[in-house]
């Protein structure tokens, strides 16, 4: 019961940072840099799918130029994915 209050609570977390993504209210940038512990878990794929203007399309073209699995979790980059990937984002 534990686990699964734990894995409610990680759902309800990572869905409020997908609203504020869409919303303009948080930055891709510091959370690809410095991610919160309940994000380490999810991909990058689903979470840049959240940013506005990003769709399935550009996405798999961003991941395939940074050299990046879309099945990669965040904290599953090393830092030289990490450090592309958010110099991409921020042209």
């Amino acid at each position: 019961m534990d686990a699964l209050r734990r894995a409610n609570e990680i759902r309800t977390r990572r869905a409020a940072l997908k609203r504020d993504l869409k919303a303009g209210r948080t930055q891709i940038h510091g959370l690809l840099l410095d991610p919160p512990e309940y994000l380490l878990t999810a991909k990058v794929f689903d979470l840049l799918l959240a940013v506005p203007k990003y769709g399935r399309v550009k996405v798999n073209r961003i991941l395939t130029q940074c050299r990046i699995s879309p099945s990669k979790t965040i904290g599953g980059l090393s830092e030289r994915q990490r450090g592309e990937l958010v110099s991409f984002l921020r042209r």
